[in-house]
C-alpha cells in the first residue's frame, strides 16, 4: 500500500510565514507521498510564491504539485513554478512524475485542467473565437494529460488536477458555475488512459468523493471539503483510495 496526503487550495500569502509547515510536521509518520492539487498562493504573485516555498523546504517526503487559477492570476506562473523546483518540489503541468515509493513505482500525471462544463451543460468551440479558445484550452491540457498517462511506465498511477473532471464533486456548489470549475473532457481522457485514482481541488463547497463514468475514484481534496490541514488516502492492491 502506497500512502498519499493530499490537500488543494492552501492559497498561501505573504502573511503566511511560520504557518504552513506546522501543519506537514507529522507527514513522515503518515503519509509517503505529499499531493497538492493547486491555488498554492493568492494572487501567483512571486513573493507568496517565495513564501510557499520555504515553507515546503522542510518537508521530508516527495512532494508533486500542479498549480490553479490563482497561481495563474499575475501572470507569474513560471516564476512560481520555478521557485518551488528550487526547493525539490515536482510541479506538473501535462506531465508525469514516476516516484519509488518503498521498491512500488508510483506514476503521477497532472495538469491544472480548466473549464467548460459537463454533459448536458457544457460549452462547445464554436461561435466566437474566444469561445473556441475557452474550449479549446480545455481539449489541449485534456490531451496532453491523457497522452502523460499512456506513457507512465509504473505499478500505480494517478492522476492530479486542480479543476475537476467530474460533477459528483461539486455537489454544493452553485450549479450556474459549474462550467467553471470542470470540465468532463478530462474525465474522458482518464478513463481512456486509465489510473487508479485522481485528486482535485478548486471546488471550496464540493463533496469528496467521487467516480469517473469508467470506475475511476476522484477524490475533491480542497482544504474546505476535507476539514484537515490534509487527507491521508491508501492506495494499492486493486483498493481505491479511502480515509
Amino acid at each position: 500500500m502506497i500512502r498519499l496526503a493530499a490537500v488543494g487550495d492552501l492559497h498561501a500569502g505573504v502573511d503566511s510565514i511560520g504557518k504552513i509547515a506546522p501543519r506537514f510536521e507529522d507527514l513522515p509518520e503518515r503519509a509517503d507521498v505529499l499531493l497538492l492539487a493547486g491555488d498554492l498562493t493568492r494572487l501567483g504573485e512571486p513573493e507568496e510564491g517565495k513564501v510557499l516555498a520555504e515553507e515546503l523546504r522542510s518537508i521530508e517526503i516527495p512532494v508533486v504539485t500542479v498549480l490553479g487559477n490563482h497561481d495563474y492570476h499575475s501572470g507569474r506562473q513560471d516564476d512560481i513554478r520555478g521557485m518551488l523546483e528550487d526547493v525539490g518540489v515536482h510541479v506538473l503541468e501535462g506531465e508525469a512524475a514516476v516516484l519509488d515509493v518503498g521498491g512500488v513505482r508510483l506514476g503521477v500525471a497532472g495538469t491544472k485542467g480548466f473549464g467548460g462544463g459537463f454533459p448536458g451543460a457544457s460549452a462547445t468551440a464554436f461561435g466566437e473565437d474566444v469561445m473556441k479558445a475557452f474550449v479549446g484550452h480545455t481539449e489541449d491540457v485534456s490531451e496532453r494529460l491523457e497522452q502523460a498517462l499512456r506513457e507512465l511506465k509504473a505499478e500505480l498511477r494517478v492522476v492530479l488536477l486542480h479543476y475537476a473532471p467530474i460533477e459528483a464533486t461539486l455537489s454544493g456548489e452553485r450549479l450556474e458555475i459549474y462550467p467553471f470549475l470542470g470540465s468532463y473532457l478530462l474525465a474522458e481522457a482518464i478513463d481512456r488512459a486509465g489510473a487508479d485514482a485522481v485528486f482535485h481541488g478548486h471546488a471550496h463547497r464540493g463533496t469528496e468523493k467521487g467516480v469517473t463514468p469508467g470506475g475511476i475514484h476522484v477524490r475533491n481534496v480542497a482544504e474546505t471539503v476535507i476539514g484537515h490541514a490534509y487527507q491521508v488516502y491508501r492506495l494499492g492492491n486493486g483498493v481505491g483510495p479511502e480515509r
